[in-house]
């Protein structure tokens, strides 16, 4: 079975789902993160050690080299031919959670139940505010609809790693992507 790649449209939508933080933040489970959810564990730079300010092109390249392990893991995972929309939501799934390989979701896509597969996205909703993310990836996976329409929030956070989402503005990303 042949590798699948991300789309550009995919790209972008996962970026809509995460934001972009150009300085280091701590994401909602206190973890030093920067730029499109770069956290240490993803090698450098460490997040919870920088405290540059990173240009919009370089968090969009940084991002890109996180996401090449995440869409190794799902073309491993899968043992089926997907379309295009449903990689690119089974992407956005993994990067957020990094759950491929224990997901209901994806055994039942392997069984070829794609009903079933996509009600399953909703079966990880912790955080509850995650839900409208599940819930895009489930329409992008069930629909090919892609949602954010090539936008994402660009955010500030303070010196203390507090994101400020009352500060963020909308960016069009086709300039980048």
């Amino acid at each position: 079975m042949a590798k699948m790649t991300f789309s550009k449209n995919g790209l972008r939508e996962l970026i809509g789902h995460e934001a972009i933080v150009q300085t280091r933040y701590r994401d909602s489970k206190g973890i030093w993160t920067i730029g499109v959810g770069h956290t240490a564990s993803a090698g450098l730079p460490n997040p919870k050690t920088y405290h540059g300010e990173m240009s919009i092109p370089e968090v969009i390249e940084l991002y890109l080299d996180d996401l090449g392990s995440y869409i190794a893991a799902v073309n491993k995972a899968l043992k089926v031919i997907v379309s295009q929309t449903e990689f690119d939501a089974l992407v956005s799934f993994h990067f957020n959670t990094g759950g491929i390989n224990k997901a209901a979701l994806v055994t039942s896509l392997n069984a070829e139940d794609l009903k079933k597969a996509a009600a399953q996205f909703l079966n990880w909703q912790k955080p509850p505010e995650i839900l409208k993310r599940r819930t895009k990836e489930q329409k992008l996976f069930s629909t090919g609809a892609y949602q954010n329409g090539g936008r994402a929030l660009l955010v500030p956070a303070d010196d203390d790693g507090t994101v400020r989402w009352d500060k963020g503005k909308p960016i069009d990303l086709t300039q980048w992507l």
